[in-house]
């Protein structure tokens, strides 16, 4: 069965293992996550668990996001999310998930939203290697031939050509968590995560096994 939580990405720091080796990892803050509703098959067609995290002010919340936290007799929340394929019955409306449903040496998978570059070239967006700079060339940092001039006369789909770069949704699986700190509601993660600091960050339970 999944287990998951959401967090926020404090950044990155240093670990010291019992043996003494270094170990760099991204420290994830998870607050309690509150419990706010159950899916069953039989009201909604599929078995789920819907959590919220990190409180907001009252003012900010509509009335419908107030009645439906209300149930869990909890604040609005900023961020909700479904997690699938829990065992229901370990989990109750207004209920609390905390850091240690995991432990030092899980493997995990963690889900985050890639920090945002904007529109940028094809050089900067795909690695593609820019022209010569001298010797009279006129091909610099230009995204190269766009297909075929005569046959197909189109641009196919899928070519690496400029755009939004960053700020699209990205999970990195088989991550180690290395300690759980419970009374700072603190994960620590070996290696980096994706997004930025403050940024929220989704932690389940790893649907491929580590090779």
């Amino acid at each position: 069965m999944t287990k998951g939580i959401l967090g926020k990405k404090v950044g990155m720091t240093q670990f010291f293992t019992e043996t003494g080796e270094l170990v760099p990892v991204t420290v994830i803050e998870a607050q309690p996550n509150v419990v706010l509703q159950t899916k069953t098959n039989e009201t909604d067609g599929y078995e789920a668990i819907q959590v919220g995290f990190d409180d907001k002010r009252e003012v900010l919340a509509n009335k419908p996001h107030k009645g439906h936290v209300a149930k869990a007799e909890t604040t609005p929340k900023r961020f909700i999310k479904e997690f699938k394929d829990v065992e229901l019955g370990d989990y109750e409306v207004g209920s609390e998930i905390k850091v240690d449903i995991f432990q030092a040496g899980d493997i995990v998978d963690v889900t985050g939203t890639s920090k945002g570059k904007g529109f940028q070239g094809a050089i900067k967006r795909h690695g593609q290697a820019r022209g010569p700079m001298s010797h009279g060339s006129h091909y610099h940092r230009s995204p190269g031939s766009m297909g075929m001039a005569s046959d197909a006369s189109k641009v196919f789909k899928g070519k690496n050509l400029p755009g939004q770069t960053g700020g699209t949704q990205i999970t990195i699986q088989n991550l180690e968590i290395v300690k759980v700190d419970v009374e700072r509601n603190v994960i620590l993660i070996k290696g980096n995560v994706p997004g930025a600091k403050k940024s929220m960050v989704t932690i389940k339970s790893a649907v491929k096994s580590a090779e």
